[in-house]
């Protein structure tokens, strides 16, 4: 039985894809995403499966930049009103339960993200920005990067990388310190 490429080899090739989307990811959007995210009264994030995971960790660090954030779907999220933000992540941006809230979202007159792989998507044509990670999806194996990984993975990774990126970068911009984020932590854990 052949052995399969080790462990550490196997982590560089993720760490390369992982490079080399975000590295295609457009300055420009993500500027205007931090704009958006300044202008928002609140902000919602939704996503399904692993996407879902992503926007939950995503609306944490949000949270912890003093920005009242949601996750579409908890018991404790509130209406969504005009002049708040919806942060979309889907991978095919045909995700039924997705492209519902963001339908509804621009109905009510709230300004759209939409973190996708699919520009060309449902979700996407519904956006105020969209940030395109160029990687194959569980459907579709062709992407400008090309993925060795399972399914949609290298898109869920990048998009969580290009989430927290975006944090840093406002943390950044808005000089924010840790000590200053460190105040929104959970304290009754």
């Amino acid at each position: 039985m052949k052995m399969p490429p080790s462990f550490r080899a196997n982590s560089q090739v993720i760490l390369a894809e992982n490079a080399r989307v975000l590295s295609l990811i457009n300055e420009d959007d993500i500027t205007k995403v931090l704009s958006l995210l300044q202008q928002a009264q609140h902000l919602f994030v939704v996503g399904s499966g692993r996407s879902r995971l992503v926007m939950q960790m995503f609306a944490m660090r949000l949270m912890h930049l003093g920005l009242t954030t949601f996750v579409v779907g908890e018991t404790v999220t509130p209406a969504l009103q005009p002049g708040d933000l919806l942060i979309a992540c889907s991978a095919s941006g045909e995700t039924a339960s997705t492209c519902l809230a963001a339908e509804a979202a621009v109905s009510l007159k709230a300004k759209l993200v939409t973190i996708t792989a699919t520009p060309a998507s449902r979700l996407a044509q519904l956006a105020d920005c969209v940030i395109w990670l160029p990687t194959p999806t569980k459907t579709t194996k062709t992407a400008l990067v090309h993925s060795e990984q399972y399914a949609g993975s290298l898109f869920e990774q990048s998009a969580l990388l290009m989430c927290d990126s975006l944090v840093l970068y406002a943390m950044r911009a808005w000089l924010l310190d840790e000590t200053t984020l460190g105040r929104q932590h959970a304290n009754l854990e």
